[in-house]
Formats: structure tokens, C-alpha cells, sequence
């Protein structure tokens, strides 16, 4: 499940991809306490594609407000029960009100914002006593209800704090708004107030002011932001996107996780070995960040195909020998969906292989 992914980020590297002026520089996660974001209306000016799409894709609704959440407003009462706790989220008008009692004592909370656009799950993060806690139980599309929130005890609570939710760290408070909003945090602090929900243009292009100022007086912008298709298909993977969707340089930490890895994308790919330094295995080669996720099997045939051809093909253009098996439904045999037991979902292993029969999981 997305939404709990970045609660779970140990670090990232320091590595820094564009300078917008002299002495400011940018990082994805890592926004400098002065920077501007001018928003998604400045974007859409010249590049209105791009923005309407990319706001409906799984990185445009990364967090929603819960006055728009759909998962909310659709099941507007949802209740889960563990030992002595029973839990209830509650819908009131755009409000929705996350209770956990034990028939003695209550601790009812509103629900401050949902991670996860609900493909898989949705997860809530409340503020208890000054602190914010990431909601023990989480909602389940498949289920189309509650259970237990990824990464969190199946056990029963031993007290009705611990039955609220798992208090977050700083740390981990800033790595969960920084991978599911844009501006959510600047200098190394939360700030809500200036935050926009979501994965939007400026969170991966960097700040558009300066861009944007420079086409309006005639001049070209292409400098003054950041485009992340000029790095490299490993700079790209592993650093730019594994930087909330987690890479090989937490290999340990990952491989620890067994079955659970599978949700990291850049880490798994990372094994295959089609992977190298090369655009055309990079994240960009199959998806496009400014659309919806393709679930088409042919669209990712195509991009098998680009690479794998025929023999006589291959040999005459030094590329990799096509399948002796098929030309269609590529992912269905190499990239399989593998059952995370407890996101009761099923993601796309992105470990590129010639998957084996009743194989034991490759960690």
C-alpha cells in the first residue's frame, strides 16, 4: 500500500539535482526553508496536459484532504475490532472522526489528512497530545473496510494509546509529508500552511518562479528548473525516485522485509539483470509521471519489445534476444504480481526475471 511506505524511510542520501539560483539547490524530499512554490495554476499556463492528468495519476492524490477523500465519503461509517478495542471512522458532513474505545475509556480524534488514493489503501495520520500518529488500522480496498495498518503489531494493543496508533518520529513525521505533498515541508520543518496535498509538478520540477518569469520575458527557462529525464537511467531510478520509493541503497534493510520488499520498486528492479545506467530500463521508460498508471498489457509489451528482438536483430544491433516463448503479455510471465498477505493486494514484482515455477520468493 503506498500510503505507508514513506512512514517507514530510514534516510535518504545527500545527493542534490539542480541549483534554481546561486547557493539554493534542490532535492526532491529536501525543500530549503525560503522556497516558493507558485503552484499547479502557474504550471498549467503551458502545460495544461500535463498538469489535468498528472493531478488524477497515484502521485497527484498521494494525500488528500479529508473534505475530498472518496474512500471516506464512500464508507462513511467503518469499524474494527481487536481484544477489548473497537475502533470506529466516522463521517460527519466533509469531517471524518477516527475513535478507538475500550468500553471504559475513548480516544476520539479527527482525522487530519489520508494517505494513499485507496487503489490498495488509505492510511490517516492524527495528532494525539501535541504528536502525530499514524492510525493503527488502515482502510483495505479488497476489504472495503479495516484492518491492521502495514508494519504494525497484529497483536493486541496493551493500552489504549498504543490501540490509537503509532507515534511518529520528527524524522519520520517530515519523510511522510515531503513523499505525499509538495511543499509539506521546507527547511526541514513541516509547514502545513503553505502545503499542497499530493505529488504535484513543483515536488519533482523544483520551484517554478524563476522558470516561469524567464518564458514570460522572452528568455528561455530551461535552466531555472529541474527535469528529471536529464539524468541518467540509474541517477533516475535509484536515487531521484527510490528517494521515496525506496532503492538499493537500503539493500539490508530491504532485503529484511522478505515478501514486503516487493512494494519498493526501485529496490527490486535493481535485481534484474536488464538493469544498467540505460533510459530505456529507467521508471520513465514505462511510466509517464504525468498520467494515470497504463494498465493496458500491451503498452508494456511495447517497451519489452524496444529492446528484445529477434535473433537475426539482435545480433546485427547488439540488443537482447526476444522471448522463444511469446511477444505479448510480457509482465503476466516476468514482472508477476505477487499477494502482500497483509496490504491484501497483489503489486507487480519489478524483479525482471524468467519467473520459475513454484519458486521460493527471490529477496
Amino acid at each position: 500500500m503506498v500510503v505507508v511506505l514513506c512512514l517507514l524511510i530510514f534516510g535518504v542520501g545527500s545527493k542534490v539535482f539542480y541549483q534554481t539560483s546561486p547557493g539554493q539547490r534542490w532535492h526532491p524530499r529536501r525543500s530549503p526553508a525560503n522556497v516558493e512554490f507558485k503552484g499547479d495554476q502557474v504550471c498549467v499556463e503551458c502545460h495544461k496536459k500535463q498538469v489535468v492528468t498528472q493531478s488524477q495519476s497515484a502521485m497527484g492524490m498521494a494525500m488528500e484532504p479529508v473534505a475530498n477523500s472518496k474512500v471516506l465519503a464512500a464508507n462513511p461509517v467503518m469499524t474494527f475490532s481487536s481484544g477489548p478495542y473497537t475502533y470506529e471512522i466516522k463521517r460527519k458532513d466533509k469531517q471524518s472522526t477516527y475513535t478507538v474505545t475500550d468500553g471504559k475509556e475513548t480516544i476520539s480524534l479527527p482525522i487530519l489528512y489520508a494517505f494513499g488514493q485507496g487503489k490498495a489503501g488509505q492510511t490517516y495520520v492524527l495528532q494525539y497530545e501535541g504528536a502525530y500518529y499514524e492510525s493503527l488500522v488502515s482502510f483495505y480496498n479488497e476489504l472495503r473496510g479495516l484492518d491492521f495498518t502495514i508494519g504494525a503489531p497484529r497483536t493486541v494493543p496493551e493500552s489504549l494509546k498504543k490501540a490509537l496508533g503509532r507515534r511518529l518520529s520528527e524524522n519520520e513525521t517530515g519523510n511522510c509529508f515531503a513523499c505525499h505533498s509538495t511543499g509539506g515541508v521546507t527547511g526541514g520543518k513541516i509547514n502545513l500552511g503553505t502545503m499542497t496535498p499530493g505529488v504535484r509538478c513543483e515536488a519533482c520540477h523544483g520551484p517554478g518562479g524563476a522558470h516561469v518569469m524567464a518564458i514570460k520575458t522572452g528568455e528561455s527557462g530551461r535552466n531555472l528548473i529541474f527535469n528529471p529525464s536529464r539524468l541518467g537511467g540509474d541517477e533516475l531510478t535509484q536515487e531521484f525516485c527510490a528517494s521515496c520509493h525506496r532503492g538499493s541503497d537500503e539493500f539490508s534493510l530491504l532485503r529484511s522485509m522478505e515478501i514486503n520488499n516487493v512494494r519498493f520498486q526501485p529496490y527490486r528492479i535493481f535485481h534484474s539483470k536488464c538493469y544498467s545506467d540505460d533510459r530505456r530500463i529507467a521508471c520513465t521508460a514505462c511510466h509517464d509521471p504525468h498520467e494515470p498508471l497504463r494498465q493496458n498489457a500491451a503498452h508494456y509489451d511495447s517497451k519489452c519489445l524496444t529492446c528484445h528482438v529477434s535473433k537475426g536483430q539482435a545480433a546485427a544491433q547488439g540488443l537482447a534476444v526476444g522471448c522463444r516463448v511469446g511477444t505479448k503479455d510480457c509482465t503476466s510471465c516476468h514482472m508477476p504480481k505477487i499477494e502482500v498477505p497483509a496490504a491484501h493486494f497483489k503489486f507487480t514484482d519489478h524483479y525482471i526475471r524468467v519467473v520459475k515455477s513454484n519458486e521460493k520468493f527471490p529477496n
